[in-house]
């Protein structure tokens, strides 16, 4: 589902609409132009380009870019954006303010040559009032200057320009302020929930206002559930809060397998008249957090299976495209976990409202470092001017998602050690339990000589955030018993011992792994290396060409590694039985690891050069025992129970042909999995996640390639070259294999294969047809697909 959006383009599609995409037809340079804030500047050379827009992604990947490897080699730099656009007379009377979701960084805004302020946070939405700078009935230029230049500013990729949604908010004087509604449900059982409905209502008048504030909860269907009116006088030029109670009965709660949604519709209305009408999404839920029961939803206790992420989306780069957004929720969900951190930022409004839809848990984190740095130009230069803005930003704008159980104010603190942390840890919390009381905080500790040590800072928080330290949480619990504790950050390959510590322990909550998904920037992290290679953790050297994280469950173009199967099946039910083959090394090499990495191993029999050479085959299971087949022949069959780690291994001689698993109960066989050897390389299998986009020009289609043999079995050594030729109402966004050391640029018409797949993301534009996709390669049969774009009725 992707959002109902009216866009703004050379003028107001409608007058009165509230809140209008700013999205499409702006002008963008890449290099540095100050007079380009100017209203008679000369743009006409300038490059046309709908938003979000990330320039990064586009560039050459190339280890002499100032962004090093932790910011994945991108180009960075400085851009400039403009846009033109008619201001009808009939918002003389309106207040009209510009909305960015994101810009990466330090951007400056212009309206007709006046600047409107500097935002230097890249992750943090922002707005200014443009009322007193427009010219009404006439052309106004918005020009926005986009600084990303001073490196190194991240740890990971931050993509580069207006990566995020422009809205303009078109208002009466008297209506409800940005962020203004907060909606809350401090009692909740399945028979009635109690709902706070919480209204800033700002008066922009030089008069007193009495005027009536109408709120109504929506279900679904839109149905009225529950409403109140309140009157108010608010003096000139003031604001006002209120808080009205709304009791809903049987509410639908809000889970993570039942995501119900309701709608808190604010009116702000004076002699019958609606001046203002806003509309705010929610769940009805309750948290609870102790060390006797862990973490209970709406009374039952619950234990997260969760990841960590970045907010990069692979070949897209930062740009935050709704269904981009929505696929990686999806993707999460799919892969087995409930819960996601935003490491180490807040992420887009697009994310989390798939995650409210979804059903998704979210930790919402704000900053990777306070008044320390780990960058010569991260957020410390901003820390002190900055932090309490940027944290009321993100709750402000973000407490109304029933999605979101937790915050986090920060990740590994270099100050950890200090009092002075303590300090700052309390003055951050302080500040958000002004906002909201709701959920608990909690941040991300990491290890520092004596464990111990870093009590003062671990009892500030609500729940104690462990990075790579959940063995400790038996001693810790014996020393502080009524500390929460939650894993921030695990390796990979812990996942059993993990997911043991949070089933034995009521205490603890449950594990966020690093990372979920694999992610650009922080390159060579989880990678695996051959013996001769030079060795290391990802900081100990340059690991050029590696561009990238290989340490997620799922990697870049949505493929779950065997480890993504693994993990699931301890926390979940749905999945019973998988088995991979642990890449056979050529000897005399030998395959070594990193502490982020698990031992390669894919869904493959097709082990060419390796014959009558033993080769491990793994077997997942939940199944008491597991048996092993090869060519119809018993290999073996072992036990598969806890004590086992729910894991076989059976190492054999590799011959060519049908590789086959089944489980085993009470003595007999079920839910058989295969892995057949392929032959050469002859055909090119197309499949697209959805093959109706809508023409709004932002709807995306990913299309996944996998190289077959003739027959049509998956061909898991392919590299072939692919080129993609693209016909009708759209363009290739982006391009990828999921190979971190392919330095190819993500935005191209060609990609090769690697382990036998590719990925090509469609882009709508604004007119509706068919979108056909060829994809073509020397010695393979030519393929395409169609995509119908259409428009939104």
């Amino acid at each position: 589902m992707i959002l109902c959006i009216t866009s703004l383009s050379g003028h107001a599609q409608n007058d009165m609409e509230r809140k209008q995409l700013f999205d499409y037809d702006w002008k963008f340079f890449q290099g540095d132009a100050s007079e380009a804030k100017a209203n008679d500047f000369n743009d006409q050379s300038w490059r046309k380009l709908d938003l979000p827009h990330d320039w990064s992604i586009e560039g050459k990947i190339n280890p002499k870019n100032a962004t090093g490897a932790g910011g994945g080699y991108f180009p960075s730099g400085i851009g400039w954006y403009r846009k033109t656009f008619l201001v009808p007379d009939s918002w003389k009377a309106k207040k009209i303010a510009i909305y960015f979701e994101g810009v990466y960084m330090n951007s400056e805004v212009f309206i007709n040559g006046k600047s409107l302020g500097v935002y230097p946070y890249g992750y943090s939405s922002f707005n200014y009032d443009l009322t007193p700078y427009l010219i009404f009935g006439k052309e106004n230029i918005i020009a926005v200057r986009v600084d990303n230049s001073q490196q190194m500013n991240s740890r990971w990729y931050s993509g580069s320009g207006i990566y995020r949604h422009v809205w303009m908010i078109v208002t009466n004087p008297v209506h409800a302020a940005n962020w203004g509604i907060a909606v809350s449900t401090p009692e909740v059982s399945s028979k009635k929930a109690t709902v706070l409905v919480n209204t800033k209502v700002k008066n922009e008048t030089a008069s007193l206002q009495k005027i009536v504030v109408t709120t109504h909860l929506l279900n679904k269907s839109s149905k009225s559930v529950g409403k109140n009116q309140t009157q108010i006088e608010i003096p000139a030029n003031s604001e006002k809060e209120i808080t009205q109670t709304i009791q809903v009965s049987n509410p639908m709660l809000w889970t993570p397998e039942t995501p119900n949604l309701y709608q808190a519709q604010v009116q702000v209305v004076k002699d019958k008249k609606v001046l203002d009408d806003s509309k705010t999404n929610f769940g009805i839920r309750s948290l609870k957090f102790s060390a006797e029961n862990g973490f209970q939803l709406n009374g039952k206790t619950i234990k997260i299976n969760g990841g960590c992420v970045h907010h990069d989306n692979g070949c897209l780069g930062a740009a935050a495209f709704d269904r981009a957004e929505e696929r990686k929720v999806e993707l999460l969900k799919a892969g087995g976990f409930n819960a996601v951190r935003t490491s180490h930022n807040p992420p887009s409004e697009a994310f989390l409202d798939a995650c409210d839809r979804l059903g998704l848990l979210v930790m919402d984190e704000s900053f990777d470092c306070w008044k320390t740095g780990k960058n010569t130009n991260d957020y410390v230069k901003y820390f002190e001017q900055w932090w309490k803005k940027d944290l009321q930003t993100m709750i402000l704008r973000d407490r109304n998602h029933p999605s979101i159980v937790m915050w986090s104010i920060g990740n590994e603190i270099a100050e950890r050690a200090k009092p002075e942390a303590v300090e700052t840890a309390k003055m951050l919390l302080q500040e958000i339990k002004k906002i909201d009381t709701t959920r608990p905080v909690t941040s991300a500790v990491v290890n520092f000589d004596k464990w111990e040590n870093l009590d003062p800072l671990i009892n500030v928080h609500d729940v104690a955030g462990y990075n790579y330290n959940l063995h400790t949480a038996p001693d810790d619990h014996k020393r502080v018993p009524s500390r929460i504790i939650v894993q921030t950050e695990s390796y990979p390959k812990d996942a059993f011992n993990n997911w043991k510590l949070v089933q034995e322990n009521n205490y603890v909550i449950g594990d966020f792994v690093w990372t979920a998904m694999d992610y650009l920037g922080e390159s060579g992290i989880g990678r695996y290396y051959y013996s001769g290679e030079v060795p290391g953790q990802h900081w100990e050297n340059d690991f050029f060409p590696y561009h990238g994280a290989y340490c997620g469950d799922i990697d870049l173009i949505g493929w779950r590694k065997p480890v993504s199967h693994y993990r699931s099946m301890l926390y979940n039910t749905n999945e019973k039985l998988y088995m991979a083959v642990r890449e056979p090394a050529p000897e005399p090499l030998e395959i070594k690891e990193t502490w982020w990495s698990v031992y390669p191993t894919w869904e493959s029999w097709t082990w060419p050069g390796f014959e009558r050479k033993n080769i491990e085959v793994e077997v997942y299971s939940k199944y008491p025992k597991v048996r092993l087949y090869l060519n119809n022949k018993l290999i073996g069959e072992q036990k598969t129970s806890k004590e086992e780690q729910f894991k076989a291994t059976f190492p054999i001689p590799y011959a060519a042909g049908v590789l086959k698993a089944v489980g085993v109960e009470n003595d007999k066989e079920t839910e058989p999995v295969i892995l057949q050897t392929a032959g050469d390389a002859s055909k090119i299998k197309l499949t697209a996640d959805r093959k109706e986009i809508l023409a709004n020009g932002q709807d995306l289609s990913f299309i996944t390639i996998e190289i077959t043999d003739k027959n049509g079995i998956f061909q898991p050594n392919a590299t072939n070259r692919l080129n993609f030729k693209i016909d009708g109402p759209g363009v290739i966004a982006g391009v990828d294999n999921a190979d971190l050391k392919d330095f190819e640029q993500y935005v191209d018409n060609t990609r090769k294969t690697w382990h036998g797949r590719a990925l090509v993301v469609i882009k709508s534009n604004h007119q509706a047809g068919e979108i056909k996709l060829s994809v073509s390669s020397n010695g393979l049969e030519e393929n395409n697909i169609i995509i119908q774009s259409t428009q939104n009725n």
